[in-house]
C-alpha cells in the first residue's frame, strides 16, 4: 500500500455513517435524557431527533441523524469533554473525519 487514505469525497463505500450517527445519538442520549443534567438547548435538540422518525410529523422537512450529528457537531463533543466520555469522542472523530 502507497500510505494513501481513501479519499471520503471519492467513495463513502464501507463507512457505516448512518449506524456510527445512531451509535452516536445513543451515547449523547445517556446525558441529554437525564432530566438533572439536560438543558433547553438538548431539549429542542430531542424534538428534532424526534424528526428523524419515519412516521414524524416533520411538515415536510426529513432530517436524519448523521445530519444532526453533522450539524450540532461542536455543541455534542463539549458535552462529551464535559464528561469525560473518551469512548463516545473517538467515535465522534471518527465520524467527523468519514462521513461529515
Amino acid at each position: 500500500m502507497s500510505g494513501r487514505k481513501t479519499d471520503r469525497y471519492v467513495s463513502f463505500k464501507g463507512i457505516d455513517g448512518d449506524g456510527n450517527a445512531r451509535r452516536i445519538v445513543g451515547m449523547l442520549r445517556r446525558y441529554i435524557d437525564d432530566p438533572a443534567q439536560t438543558n433547553p438547548f438538548w431539549e429542542r435538540f430531542k424534538e428534532k431527533l424526534a424528526m428523524t422518525a419515519p412516521d414524524s410529523e416533520s411538515h415536510g422537512r426529513q432530517l436524519d441523524e448523521l445530519f444532526l450529528v453533522h450539524s450540532y457537531i461542536n455543541n455534542i463533543r463539549e458535552l462529551f469533554e464535559d464528561h469525560d466520555d473518551i469512548d463516545a469522542l473517538h467515535l465522534l472523530q471518527q465520524v467527523e473525519l468519514e462521513s461529515c
